[in-house]
């Protein structure tokens, strides 16, 4: 996110852009495919720049803060109705505004709301990081890979989560299960409930979640997604220039995601030009029968925990080519991608995060536990898919 900065990602992100950059002027990326993929990327990177100014100013705003405090006041004074409470906003947050938004944005404001109570801040940490990724399958704004499948099977929104909803489904569902059981002492205390501060900025607040009320359905109306949260990012820009000017800066825009994503297309597509494809097809296989499925969403599960679940999907994607193989191959590189901390860049954003809020969690314990839920939610999303 635009908000956090990870150095190595920009030096990673320049070395990469400059590599693809240099396949173009060299004519080892044909112009053709390049011009294709421009075609297609833009609308998704601009997408992406928008819904990250949207989560940021509305966490500027305090939008998730009051959010997650008012969680706290209707909990009913019960650790796990709380944490089930968050587990249902992770969701909603992961499904409409992606899953950077819950790792990165939501995940503080809920351990500082288990802290404030009192309560054991992990299971909410956890269940924010793992729902960050394993809950990004519903509809195409949930994760980047999403956004371009959609591009490449024009699906659409209703036709998208048409093919994803059982496995998006699973895909939560074992996840929490898995928590419950890990964190259930911890979840089984009370709490004595704390009435939330107010908002600095009322008016700040009430504005800005009537903005981000207002994109949800926008963003499942069929309209080209960068289009609603291009005005929604426009709007709150706007609204923080006359409430908060201190607040905007350039940070808010994701320069690291960008110059990563820009680089990974261009040199993924270059190698796809040089027979990337033929080297995983064996790997992948083909078919849309269970074995056929499991192979395309192994592959993309063992490359996510391997080199980052976004340039898993475009080695892959070639070998997906039918809806039912895209929903596998998602199901791979989306819900499987939790054991290792580069298998998605959320969970280094979120583990940054949570050591600088003091929360101790060692990646031996995290990636222990995310063995125990990765294969478990990609298995049985795929049997619901199939």
């Amino acid at each position: 996110m635009g908000g956090l900065v990870v150095p190595w990602l920009g030096l990673v992100g320049g070395l990469l852009l400059a590599v693809g950059l240099g396949c173009l002027l060299t004519g080892a990326l044909p112009r053709d495919d390049a011009t294709a993929l421009a075609e297609r990327t833009w609308p998704v990177l601009l997408f992406v720049v928008a819904a990250t100014v949207v989560a940021e100013l509305a966490a500027v705003a305090g939008v998730f803060h009051w959010l997650a405090e008012r969680l706290a006041l209707v909990g009913l004074g019960r650790a796990w109705v709380l944490w089930l409470l968050v587990v249902v906003l992770a969701v909603v947050s992961t499904v409409f505004l992606s899953l950077d938004t819950t790792a990165v944005l939501l995940t503080p404001v809920v351990v500082l709301v288990a802290q404030h109570h009192r309560l054991d801040p992990l299971p909410f940490a956890l269940a924010t990081v793992w729902l960050a990724n394993t809950g990004s399958l519903l509809l195409p704004v949930s994760n980047l890979t999403n956004l371009l499948a959609d591009r490449r099977l024009d699906l659409g929104p209703a036709g998208f989560s048409s093919l994803m909803w059982p496995a998006a489904l699973v895909a939560v569902v074992v996840p929490v299960a898995v928590l419950a059981v890990v964190f259930r002492r911890s979840l089984a205390v009370r709490y004595e409930r704390v009435r939330a501060e107010a908002e600095p900025d009322r008016v700040l607040t009430l504005v800005a979640g009537v903005v981000v009320t207002l994109l949800v359905p926008a963003l499942v109306s069929g309209v080209p997604v960068w289009i609603p949260a291009s005005i929604a990012a426009a709007v709150l820009v706007l609204l923080v220039a006359v409430r908060r000017p201190a607040a905007l800066h350039l940070r808010l825009v994701p320069w690291q995601v960008l110059l990563f994503a820009a680089g990974l297309f261009l040199v993924v597509q270059t190698l796809h030009a040089h027979g990337l494809t033929d080297l995983l097809d064996p790997v992948a296989g083909g078919g849309e029968d269970l074995g056929g499925l499991a192979r395309v969403a192994g592959s993309g599960t063992v490359l996510a925990n391997g080199i980052d679940n976004l340039p898993a999907y475009l080695a892959l994607e070639p070998l997906a080519e039918t809806p039912a193989r895209t929903g596998a191959l998602l199901v791979g590189v989306n819900a499987g991608a939790l054991v290792t901390p580069w298998a998605s860049l959320a969970i280094l954003l979120w583990h940054h995060r949570l050591t600088a809020m003091g929360v101790r969690l060692s990646w031996r314990r995290y990636v222990l536990l995310s063995l125990l839920v990765a294969p478990l939610t990609v298995a049985l999303a795929l049997l619901a898919l199939r």
